[in-house]
């Protein structure tokens, strides 16, 4: 029993700085962009995609390796 008086106020502590955490998170814009988030993962930055034409310094590789 004397444990709950060190236990509940330590508990109600955590949670008191979860959800402070996660009203901070709202207020700083974590939450804004969540389809942009799921698309990003799409987006190829280099430009090498599936199916794609090779750049030209690419494509002066390719025929050096053939020759």
């Amino acid at each position: 029993m004397s444990s709950l008086v060190f236990l509940v106020p330590l508990a109600l502590l955590l949670g008191g700085a979860a959800l402070a955490a996660f009203f901070w998170s709202l207020k700083s814009g974590q939450y804004d962009d969540l389809e942009g988030a799921a698309q990003r993962i799409f987006v190829d930055e280099d430009g090498d995609r599936a199916g794609a034409a090779p750049m030209p310094a690419e494509a002066d590789d390719e025929r050096d390796e053939r020759s």
